[in-house]
């Protein structure tokens, strides 16, 4: 029996190793094939992998001169809205304070402090009258002569406003 068997499979063998032969020549020609697009592929990948990374850089510098100009755009609109702003701010100032002098020079007028005009005029008034009494009366000797600075005008206001708290005090001070 295994003499049969034997005969049996060398049979079979010569009759399909034309068959088994073509069989492996062709795998071995399909892994050949592999091989040769595997190689090519790491040749061109790494020439592919290059010009990514050329085309990635482009595309980078691109991108940051674009961002660049917005932001000097977004940073030009800024600049001009604050001087505005700061413009706009300093009139208000300007107005607050021309207010504020105002209310102040009016409050003084109610406390009876002359203002600088007021000094001024009398000043100038006193001047002439000067003048006329000389013209009048030769024989006087030679008071006054006229002014030729202005003197300054103190703020009196402040130095009032001081002596009258100093007073209560003392007072409450006597009182207790």
């Amino acid at each position: 029996m295994v003499k049969k068997i034997q005969k049996s499979t060398a049979k079979s063998t010569a009759t399909s190793s034309p068959l088994s032969g073509a069989i492996k020549d062709s795998a071995q020609q399909i892994w050949l094939a592999g091989l040769g697009a595997f190689s090519k592929a790491q040749e061109e990948g790494g020439k592919a992998f290059d010009t990514l990374v050329k085309e990635g850089l482009a595309i980078q510098r691109k991108t940051q001169a674009v961002a660049e100009e917005r932001i000097s755009e977004a940073t030009n609109r800024v600049s001009g809205m604050a001087t505005e702003i700061s413009s706009k701010a300093a009139g208000q100032w300007d107005k607050l304070e021309n207010i504020f002098e105002d209310r102040v020079a009016k409050a003084m007028n109610k406390l009876g402090v002359p203002s600088a005009r007021d000094i001024e005029s009398l000043m100038e008034r006193i001047d002439a009258l000067t003048q006329q009494v000389h013209r009048m009366s030769p024989k006087l000797p030679a008071a006054r002569k006229p002014a030729a600075k202005k003197a300054p005008v103190r703020k009196a206001a402040p130095a009032k406003a001081a002596k009258p708290a100093a007073r209560k005090t003392t007072t409450r001070a006597k009182a207790a």
